[in-house]
């Protein structure tokens, strides 16, 4: 039975959570205002041309030592690989604000297909999400979604080349950012390494299956993505409308003009909600 001691330091620790919890997205809301003011100052100042001065870019690029070569059919024209647009930021600077050490049990997915709509500032997204081929990541997607933790968020990367990919889910909009915790191995990666438009598929560090956290990407034109050491990425969803939205953003290109890094055409997340 519990105690009346018990149940007010229970109480106690609900509160305490949830005060965290609220301070964490007042901060992601506050960081999101930063960046528009500044962006949008940029542009009216400077014709938007050289917002990057700005705005400092932080580019998932990974550990060099295990990023591979990219194939001669996705290589990007800037000269960096095709693991590189859709990795995470490698190193003990990952941080984030979900609750648990641990990944959600992949039980929770129930092996279900679920349907989440993503609002964003430029229109809503809506995806269906595979529990029954990619468990863990589709736990971890939902039970985010439902603690807020991605509403608030910027998508941080695009690739306008070789591969074409949309970048989100990081807090922190930089590439470095996530959970405290992280889950693996890969799972329903394409065999042929074929991305199709619409793919909603997890970031991770390259050659690293068990870095994934909360960063993910959409795939907007059809792209092939090498596997590396620890295969390829894991494809736990497919988007169902709104596929134009993350076209319209691909064709503004990115605030520098190289074919990748932060999109021109900003894309924030307002709230993730999963039915």
């Amino acid at each position: 039975m519990t105690t009346k001691k018990q149940a007010r330091a229970q109480a106690a620790k609900k509160q305490q959570h949830y005060e965290a919890r609220r301070a964490a997205k007042e901060a992601r809301k506050q960081r999101v205002i930063r960046i528009t003011a500044i962006l949008v100052i940029a542009g009216l100042v400077l014709g938007g041309g050289l917002a990057v001065i700005l705005v400092a870019l932080q580019a998932n690029a990974g550990d060099s030592s295990t990023a591979a070569a990219a194939e001669p059919s996705a290589t990007a024209t800037s000269g960096t690989s095709t693991e590189d647009a859709v990795d995470v930021a490698d190193g003990e600077e990952m941080t984030g604000w979900a609750v648990s050490p641990e990944p959600p049990d992949p039980a929770t997915a129930g092996g279900s297909t679920w349907t989440a709509t993503v609002s964003t500032n430029q229109g809503d997204l809506v995806v269906e999400l595979d529990g029954a081929a990619a468990p863990q990541a589709v736990a971890s997607f939902l039970a985010l979604a439902g603690d807020g933790y991605f509403d608030g968020t910027d998508c941080h990367r695009l690739t306008t080349a070789g591969i074409y990919v949309l970048q989100c889910g990081d807090p922190t909009g930089t590439g470095t950012g996530g959970p405290a915790y992280r889950f693996g191995p890969v799972e329903n990666a394409p065999a042929d390494d074929v991305y199709p438009a619409g793919t909603l598929a997890m970031a991770r560090v390259g050659g690293d299956g068990e870095s994934m956290g909360s960063q993910f990407f959409l795939v907007y034109e059809d792209s092939t993505i090498p596997a590396d050491a620890a295969g390829g990425y894991t494809v736990f969803g497919h988007v169902v409308d709104g596929l134009d939205i993350v076209d319209r953003v691909a064709a503004a290109g990115t605030i520098t003009g190289d074919t990748d890094g932060r999109p021109a055409l900003s894309v924030i997340v307002n709230e993730v909600s999963v039915s």
